[in-house]
C-alpha cells in the first residue's frame, strides 16, 4: 500500500478513464475545511459554497472526460447534523457537478457486510482507503491495486449501491 498525501492524493483522480467510486460510512466527519461551513449550516445561514469548488473542478473534469462518478454513503437514522449538512451539500453541489449519489440508511445492511473505512475505488483496480487524523483533518489516500482487495471492494460496491436509494428518491423521504 502505497501513502499518498494531501494533492498527490488526487493524482488517481486524474488517471481514472471510466469510474470512480465513493463508499462513505461515518456519520460524522471533522475536516477543517468543512467547520465554518458546518457552522454557518447549523446556524440556518446562506453558503456560496466556494470551499468546495477544487472538488467539484475534480468532478466536472472527471465527467468532461467520460468519467462515471459515483458516491454512496451509510447514514444512521435519524441522521446527525452532519449527515444532513452533506445531504445539501450533496444537493446543492455534487450532484450539480455530475455526482450520482446514493444513501443507504445503516439499519437496511448487515454491517458485516460494508467495510469499515471509507474508500475511493477507480475504474474496478485501484482502492485508496481514506486516512484521517484523529482531529479530522484529511491525510489523504493509502492506495492499492491488489487483485483480491480490489475484488473485495468492487463486491460491497455492488451490495451497497444495489440496496441505496438515489439522491432524488432519498431527500423527500429522509426523516431525523
Amino acid at each position: 500500500m502505497l501513502l499518498l498525501p494531501g494533492k498527490e492524493f488526487h493524482g488517481p483522480f486524474a488517471a481514472c478513464q471510466r469510474e470512480a467510486f465513493h463508499l462513505e460510512v461515518k456519520d460524522t466527519y471533522e475536516t477543517p475545511d468543512e467547520s465554518a461551513p458546518f457552522e454557518r449550516f447549523l446556524a440556518g445561514e446562506p453558503d456560496d459554497y466556494s470551499w468546495l469548488d477544487g472538488w467539484l473542478g475534480r468532478v466536472r473534469a472527471m465527467k468532461a472526460r467520460g468519467v462515471q462518478v459515483r458516491r454512496a454513503r451509510v447514514v444512521t437514522v435519524p441522521h446527525t447534523d452532519y449527515t444532513d449538512f452533506a445531504l445539501e451539500v450533496a444537493v446543492q453541489c455534487n450532484s450539480v457537478a455530475g455526482e450520482e449519489i446514493r444513501y443507504l440508511p445503516r439499519n437496511r445492511i448487515d454491517p458485516s457486510l460494508l467495510t469499515t473505512d471509507d474508500w475511493w475505488l477507480m475504474d474496478d483496480e485501484t482502492v485508496a482507503f481514506t486516512v484521517f487524523e484523529p482531529t479530522g483533518r484529511f491525510i489523504g489516500g493509502a492506495v492499492t491495486t491488489d487483485p483480491r482487495i480490489a475484488a473485495y471492494i468492487r463486491e460491497v460496491r455492488d451490495r451497497v449501491w444495489e440496496h441505496a436509494v438515489p439522491l432524488a428518491d432519498y431527500v423527500p423521504q429522509r426523516t431525523r
